[in-house]
């Protein structure tokens, strides 16, 4: 039985876990407005530049020109802001992912805790019993244990994907640019 104590500490630990991710949570989104103000800031910046060269050009050539001359910094820029926004979301998925591990390691242990408790205080002739309830954990924890590797690995996949990705379309607005 789980005392009073116990109990009191289990929930402060649970407190004190929830003010932590909503913690990283609010350091996400600061970091996803200052990113987002950024990208702002620029985007008037290079507006009133790129309208300013527009209002110079003097002829079709000269602004198939320009045309060009700007779509590869802004396939460039975009590029660099999905990496920032890529990045700020798997670091807080990541804070995430490790405090889900931690508590599920933790209500691992105490489950096991009170498993051998129990099996310490069975009646005689119950061993099948607490053999079976050990396997079952045993196994639990086994297939908990695989669901995470795999989502690692998924999340690892996801990565190289998006990285793959940018690299290829940064290289084909080169490409289509030196065409022009």
């Amino acid at each position: 039985m789980l005392t009073a104590e116990q109990i009191v500490a289990a929930q402060k630990a649970n407190i004190e876990t929830i003010f932590g991710l909503t913690q990283k949570a609010f350091e996400g989104v600061e970091k996803l407005v200052e990113l987002n103000v950024q990208a702002t800031k620029a985007a008037l910046s290079e507006s009133a530049n790129s309208t300013q060269a527009l209002l110079s050009v003097k002829d079709a050539q000269e602004l198939l020109t320009l045309q060009a001359s700007l779509m590869q910094p802004l396939a460039e820029k975009t590029v660099a802001y999905s990496r920032h926004l890529y990045d700020i979301a798997s670091g807080t998925g990541a804070e995430f992912s490790k405090a889900a591990e931690a508590q599920a390691a933790d209500a691992q242990k105490k489950f096991m805790s009170v498993v051998d408790n129990a099996s310490k205080n069975a009646p005689a002739g119950s061993e099948t019993a607490v053999a079976v309830m050990k396997s079952a954990v045993s196994a639990a924890n086994n297939a908990m244990e695989s669901v995470q590797k795999a989502v690692k690995q998924a999340t690892e996949m996801a990565e190289a994907n998006f990285n793959t990705v940018t690299t290829q379309a940064v290289s084909a607005t080169k490409a289509a640019a030196k065409k022009r």
